[in-house]
């Protein structure tokens, strides 16, 4: 982590925040400024401050730094304390309001001369394990799986034979 950057108390819903969340996350912050400004909710403009902020931070931070070669490794949404207010409901009772806030964090990190423009490719290469991992897993199971046509058979003489020896 090179550089991290917190907004507390903002009067939006982190449930809100968290549908922003992975349009920018991996990506390089002046991407994600630009992907923000394109989608049309309220959180965006929270998140666009905090990115602005988080450069900042990392320029203050390392003076010989370099934007481009940074990321998004972490941006969360946490609850923040709830304000509970009230309103008057049917019969003179009064029904709760609760106007949610929030505590947003970012931290962005550098990549390393090796990732590169390869941090995809990473990606990709972890996909493709787990696909082998689970062609074998199926592989396996179709080998010591019975035919359903026998197995519902065999069940249901035993059956029979169980109900009759009852009898």
């Amino acid at each position: 982590m090179i550089a991290k950057a917190i907004l507390r108390y903002i009067r939006i819903s982190p449930r809100k925040f968290r549908l922003i969340i992975p349009l920018v996350k991996g990506k390089n912050p002046e991407e994600a400024i630009a992907i923000l400004m394109v989608v049309k909710k309220g959180a965006s403009k929270y998140a666009i401050d905090m990115l602005k902020s988080a450069i900042a931070n990392a320029k203050r931070a390392d003076q010989g730094i370099d934007v481009s070669s940074l990321y998004i490794s972490n941006m969360t949404a946490d609850c923040g304390p709830t304000l509970k207010r009230f309103r008057a409901g049917s019969m003179g009772r009064a029904s709760t309001i609760r106007k949610r806030t929030s505590h947003l964090t970012v931290e962005l990190s550098q990549l390393k001369k090796d990732q590169g423009e390869h941090k995809a490719g990473a990606v990709d290469q972890k996909a493709v394990k787990m696909e082998d991992q689970k062609s074998k897993k199926s592989e396996a199971t179709a080998k010591s799986v019975k035919p359903d046509s026998k197995t519902k058979a065999h069940t249901k003489t035993a059956h029979k034979e169980a109900h009759a020896k009852r009898k």
